[in-house]
């Protein structure tokens, strides 16, 4: 088995529904342009008040292959 190399990046999604969807809209949207993704760490959870609502925010770090 060959060694392998992964780069850690950090991102933060957003969603008005919860965190599991601001992590999920995270690591999708990365997937768009990133390939060989592999891990998903989330580091912190908050949310912010918006016009009598509530916006959700995930940061997350996320792991991938480097080629």
């Amino acid at each position: 088995m060959a060694d392998s190399v992964y780069k850690v990046i950090e991102l933060v999604g957003t969603s008005t529904k919860g965190w599991e969807d601001a992590a999920k809209n995270a690591v999708e949207k990365a997937g768009e342009s990133l390939k060989n993704l592999r891990i998903a760490e989330i580091i912190k959870l908050d949310m912010t008040v918006e016009d009598g609502g509530f916006r959700y925010r995930a940061r997350v770090a996320l792991s991938f292959k480097v080629q």
